[in-house]
């Protein structure tokens, strides 16, 4: 635990949890006023948000429905996006779906009528404002995005680059875990598993804290519990709800605290090889933690506790039960284990490591130093 590092909170301004929870978005809407809409979402989910879209035209509510991302998404990408609205006159700016969907809301809400450019926004706190209502709903239970002060965009030199600011974080926020249901084994157990590696990554964080670690905590709990049923049997509610909710509690932990060494090593393999975000950390976590743990037992110790593990007899041998259960975990979610499990060539590990050294603003996280050499360590135990 850090104790000379001042503790800054930015959760959204509203939040509303529960299963349905969506058909409460047209009436708040409409409540507030607003005149012009942007809904930033994905094809697939256009069905599902009929009768939102009619609820809000009824209302004599213009609506500017955008479905242009479609994965990790770059600077080219939100550029586009804000062509497109050059002549619409939002009010507010509403994400629906994933991280990259949201992440992309949260950065053109911010940018319509801004006169910073992009690039002048990247890194953290430099983003001086925003002008437009901003409501996030997730589809997955991953990322976090909405409970986050972060967005990541990939630049033209095809690196992952961070935008960090309270001006990000949305309005309000509608987590709705019934839209969790229909998504696909695969992609539920990465982006529970990135979710996990929120919680994981703040609590045993160099500059964690008590406040977030009651989130961090039971977001592994939650998530540890539930995430294979949820990959297996996705039509459970139960799961899906306590995934959720872990998700979301691994959200709270992304702006105060942030993650660590596991995000910083992954980013190479979505840019690099286009993973996606929660598979790349899946691949890349248990070996982050066997280099970790030594540095800080207890912590690692109280985290197999947090995954159902029991506590044996040393902290060391705590903490190796639950890497030991990680493992399991990833498995049992038909996660691959290994980079060359997803066709990684192994001479593309000291680009990737030089890569992940760029990325400070998470390695200053991490527990334990790394190195140049250590990076290209843990990527070959990884492969």
């Amino acid at each position: 635990m850090s104790i000379d590092r001042i503790l800054k909170v930015s959760f959204p301004g509203a939040l509303v949890f529960g299963n349905g929870v969506l058909k409460q978005l047209a009436e708040d809407v409409v409540a507030q006023g607003y005149k012009a809409v942007v809904i930033m979402t994905i094809k697939p989910l256009l069905g599902s948000l009929a009768d939102l879209m009619v609820a809000l035209e009824r209302n004599n509510i213009a609506l500017l429905i955008d479905t242009s991302i479609e994965q990790e998404p770059s600077f080219s990408d939100v550029k586009q996006v804000l062509e497109q609205l050059s002549t619409f006159p939002a009010d507010a700016v509403i994400g629906i779906g994933g991280g990259s969907v949201l992440d992309v809301a949260k950065v053109v809400a911010a940018q319509l009528d801004n006169t910073q450019s992009l690039e002048d926004i990247v890194g953290n706190g430099m983003l001086k404002g925003r002008n437009k209502a901003l409501i996030c709903v997730p589809t997955t239970s991953g990322t976090g995005s909405e409970m986050s002060p972060n967005a990541i965009l990939v630049d033209d030199d095809n690196q992952k680059k961070g935008i960090i600011s309270p001006f990000l974080v949305p309005d309000k926020v509608y987590i709705d875990p019934l839209l969790t249901i229909g998504v696909p084994p695969t992609v539920t157990a990465a982006t529970g598993l990135d979710a996990l590696t929120h919680c994981l990554e703040a609590y045993t964080n160099k500059f964690s804290q008590p406040f977030i670690d009651m989130y961090a905590f039971e977001g592994m709990r939650l998530i540890a519990a539930n995430l294979e049923e949820a990959v297996h049997n996705g039509a459970n509610a139960s799961a899906r709800y306590n995934v959720a909710m872990g998700s979301m509690l691994g959200g709270c932990c992304l702006g105060p605290v942030n993650t660590a060494a596991v995000h910083a090593l992954s980013y190479p393999l979505g840019s690099m090889f286009h993973l996606a975000h929660g598979l790349s950390n899946a691949l890349l976590l248990p070996y982050v933690m066997e280099y970790n743990y030594v540095a800080s037992p207890k912590k690692y110790a109280e985290v197999a506790i947090a995954l159902g593990c029991d506590r044996l007899t040393t902290d060391e041998e705590t903490a190796r039960a639950g890497i030991a259960k990680i493992r399991t975990l990833i498995s049992a979610c038909g996660i691959p284990a290994r980079l060359r499990d997803v066709e990684i060539p192994r001479e593309a590990i000291p680009q990737m490591a030089e890569d992940a050294m760029k990325i400070t603003r998470l390695l200053v996280n991490n527990p334990r130093e790394i190195t140049l050499h250590d990076a290209i360590s843990i990527f070959n135990a990884a492969y």
